[in-house]
């Protein structure tokens, strides 16, 4: 199949390499010219695991190439996926989809014979419909068929997630649309993927439900670790009693200082307004969104007390900017507020990540940044562990406690056990365990 894929952000480079892998024929199209330009050298303007090697083999292969022109991309394509970004609006949160739309126009002017309209990005309910008015406004005489194909893609995971799915997920009633995606799924439904068909709002409205389901789960366990620290529970015992009961399910049950990342915190907005303007208000995703946004601000109070209530011109070390480990992604982080807090107290904190620190730059300027883990330690008072990259788990505990000021670490993604860390003679501070060393008579 030929495939253009309008977008070469994050969503449109994994899905077009991921095509050409599958042996379609794909064209990426952006209207950046600095992206277009690294692309055609070989470089990947976004960190995700195993996505500049999967994007080089298929250049290379002549399956996968980039342009700036849509036309010339949508003229020869049986399939358009639209994978433009939907930031949140300055103004209320929700999502933006002036690129959606823009670029619904600029694919009917393009369009040559029967194609196949496909919505990649994250919309609200709703927008495949507009995106048909559109097209039709454009192009009464086209023809054409929009479906919904939402995307369930893990950063740092993005690849696997696409390559072996839980689900594919196409919202449409047109056969002739349906045969298509069929076509374009075959190689990984032989391999046993399951391909769901829905109608379209049914599958706008499957891709917000399920990431609120999951950012549901995820404040849910959080919160019983704050019931756990107070009743001397530990919340790793609890989570894997209550996961292995198969209608609950492991994942997403391990605590941390909250959600974050492009996409949580605007699909649930974007649900929660959905809900409203079909006047039937979601309250649970209400309350969701308040405990998380408490959260962070909490785990500020929680780093500020294992200090012993003041951290004003003390320096503290932080491991972990990006809002999860193997993305460099800083959109939402849990860290941005709660480094932002630890300023505002006082403290002077230096920082590391080992894909981020460029995009922290721009939004952390107070703050000192370390060539390494130990750098970032030294003659700290206090470190802070907020994003649970591998490497932060295989630190020499050794070294790192002979440069650190104080033994004192707090560790908000729980990657070291407790036991180890008393050996080793560090104060350690946890979520939702109990504490060791000085912290726990403080």
């Amino acid at each position: 199949m030929r495939v253009a894929i309008v977008g070469a952000g994050y969503v449109g480079l994994v899905s077009g390499a991921c095509l050409a892998e599958l042996g379609h024929t794909v064209t990426c199209v952006d209207k950046d010219d600095a992206k277009i330009a690294a692309l055609k050298r070989g470089e990947t303007p976004i960190f995700e695991p195993g996505l500049t090697e999967l994007i080089g083999r298929n250049v290379a292969a002549g399956r996968l190439g980039f342009r700036k022109d849509v036309a010339e991309a949508v003229n020869d394509a049986d399939a358009v996926f639209l994978a433009v970004g939907t930031p949140s609006r300055p103004a209320d949160g929700l999502a933006d989809l002036s690129q959606v739309y823009g670029a619904a126009r600029e694919i009917a002017r393009a369009i040559n014979g029967f194609t196949l309209v496909v919505t990649k990005s994250t919309v609200p309910v709703g927008t495949g419909d507009e995106i048909s008015r559109i097209i039709a406004d454009v192009r009464p005489d086209a023809q054409v068929a929009v479906v919904s194909n939402p995307e369930f893609l893990r950063e740092g995971a993005a690849i696997e997630d696409f390559m072996k799915p839980d689900r594919i997920v196409v919202g449409t009633n047109d056969p002739r649309a349906r045969a298509i995606m069929e076509e374009i799924y075959a190689p990984l439904t032989a391999n046993g993927a399951p391909l769901l068909f829905t109608e379209r709002r049914g599958a706008e409205v499957i891709k917000y439900a399920a990431n609120a389901f999951l950012a549901t789960k995820i404040t849910f366990i959080n919160e019983i670790a704050d019931l756990c620290e107070q009743a001397g529970a530990d919340v790793q015992e609890v989570a894997h009693g209550i996961g292995l009961d198969h209608r609950i399910g492991p994942k997403f049950l391990q605590p941390g200082p909250g959600y974050g990342g492009s996409c949580f915190p605007k699909d649930l907005l974007a649900l929660l307004k959905a809900g409203l303007d079909f006047g039937v208000p979601i309250r649970s995703i209400e309350t969701i969104i308040s405990i998380n946004d408490q959260r962070k601000r909490a785990m500020a109070r929680k780093i500020i007390a294992a200090c012993g209530g003041s951290i004003r011109g003390r320096q503290v070390a932080v491991l972990g900017l990006t809002f999860k480990a193997d993305t460099d992604d800083m959109r939402e982080s849990p860290a941005i507020p709660i480094v932002t807090a630890l300023l505002d107290a006082g403290a002077k904190v230096r920082a590391y990540d080992p894909e981020g620190m460029d995009h922290a730059r721009k939004m952390l300027a107070e703050v000192e940044f370390a060539e390494d883990p130990y750098a970032c330690a030294k003659g700290a008072g206090a470190l802070v562990i907020l994003t649970e990259w591998r490497q932060f788990k295989t630190l020499d505990l050794p070294r790192l406690r002979e440069v650190l000021a104080k033994p004192l670490i707090i560790d908000l993604r729980n990657i070291f056990r407790p036991a180890d860390m008393a050996d080793h003679g560090f104060t350690y501070v946890s979520i939702g365990r109990p504490a060791v060393g000085k912290a726990r008579n403080e």
